[in-house]
C-alpha cells in the first residue's frame, strides 16, 4: 500500500509539474507572437509615416508651386496693366499733341 500511495504522488508531481511546462512553452510562445505582432505594426506606422512624411512633402511642394504660379500670372497681370497705362498715356499726349497741331 505504501509503494502504491508513494507511486500515486509521484506520478501526480511529474504531471504537475509537465502541465507546468506545456503552460510556460505556450506563454514564450504567446509572447513571441505578440512581439512578432508588434514588431509588423511598428513597421507598418514606420511606412505609414513615411508615406505621410512624402505626401505632406509633395503637398508642400504643390504648394509652393502653385504659389509660384499665382505670383507669376499676378506679376504678368502687373506688367499688362504697366502697358495699358503707358499706351493709354502715349495715347492721351497724342491726342494732346493733335489738339495742339490743330489749334496752331
Amino acid at each position: 500500500m505504501k509503494r502504491f500511495l508513494g507511486v500515486l504522488i509521484a506520478s501526480f508531481f511529474l504531471a504537475s509539474a509537465a502541465y507546468a511546462a506545456d503552460a510556460m512553452k505556450e506563454t514564450k510562445e504567446e509572447k513571441k507572437e505578440e512581439k512578432k505582432a508588434d514588431a509588423k505594426a511598428g513597421e507598418k506606422k514606420a511606412t505609414e509615416k513615411k508615406s505621410d512624411a512624402k505626401a505632406e512633402k509633395g503637398e508642400k511642394a504643390k504648394g509652393e508651386k502653385a504659389k509660384a504660379k499665382a505670383e507669376e500670372k499676378k506679376a504678368a497681370a502687373s506688367e499688362k496693366k504697366a502697358e495699358g497705362k503707358a499706351k493709354g498715356e502715349e495715347k492721351k499726349t497724342d491726342a494732346k499733341s493733335e489738339k495742339k497741331e490743330a489749334t496752331k
